[in-house]
């Protein structure tokens, strides 16, 4: 499967889940460690566990295996490692603090259009 491709079906499975603030953003320009990264949060540690547990789930299904995992423990940021994409999946509280969005800022965003399902229009915010 090719990384945008991964990178949009880990979206469409987190946004599935009700996480809210969606991002894809490309970074293959700016970093050799990956080439996109998914971003998104939960309304609380569950939820964000859940969030990371369905991704996983539901690539899982489809015979791609996360390659690590780290922030299960805590849950306030829990990241899925699949190689060409890193999922991040944040409390709002570390989704502020961190701000990836910002500090990625120079990184190109893949249109919430090419991966949401029509009928839901835009990501939650």
């Amino acid at each position: 499967m090719e990384s945008r491709e991964l990178a949009i079906r880990l979206a469409r499975a987190l946004d599935a889940k009700k996480a809210f603030n969606i991002h894809i953003l490309e970074v293959e320009d700016l970093t050799t460690v990956t080439e996109y990264f998914v971003i998104a949060t939960g309304n609380s540690t569950t939820h964000v566990g859940a969030l990371a547990d369905e991704a996983e789930f539901q690539l899982g299904r489809e015979g791609v295996q996360v390659l690590r995992t780290e922030g299960h423990d805590g849950k306030r940021w829990v990241l899925l490692d699949y190689g060409s994409v890193i999922v991040h999946v944040f409390t709002q509280e570390a989704h502020d603090y961190y701000d990836l969005e910002h500090l990625w800022a120079d990184a190109k965003p893949v249109p919430a259009s090419e991966w949401l399902p029509e009928e839901t229009g835009t990501p939650a915010e």
